[in-house]
């Protein structure tokens, strides 16, 4: 099953995307938004960018976990990854987000 878009609304009125595995896996979160057509427009940039190799920032935290950060071609944060236990399961985690970022599926939870 390929992978989705969810979009929704804090309790403060702001917004975010996540980009989900067909698994229901989240794969990555946004940044908040003050408007939702700025989320719809993080996702356009996931869906351009996310095959690009040379925007994903592979990271590892202070405590020891891996993560990556995906970047847009002008380099501003589109989405951040959740924690993986090593960098081999955090390159995974990019693989997979180079299939299912592509997806044109948006659920609206706002």
């Amino acid at each position: 099953m390929v992978g989705w878009f969810d979009i929704s609304k804090t309790n403060k009125g702001k917004f975010r995307f996540e980009l989900r595995a067909g698994n229901a896996e989240i794969l990555l979160t946004s940044e908040l938004y003050q408007v939702k057509i700025a989320a719809e427009n993080g996702i356009a940039a996931v869906q351009k960018h996310c095959a690009k190799d040379e925007l994903y920032e592979r990271k590892q935290s202070d405590r020891g976990k891996f993560y990556f950060i995906l970047n847009a071609g002008n380099q501003k944060i589109l989405a951040t990854s959740p924690f993986y236990p090593s960098a081999q399961a955090r390159d995974q985690g990019i693989e997979s987000v180079k299939l299912n970022g592509v997806s044109d599926t948006i659920k609206d939870n706002t």
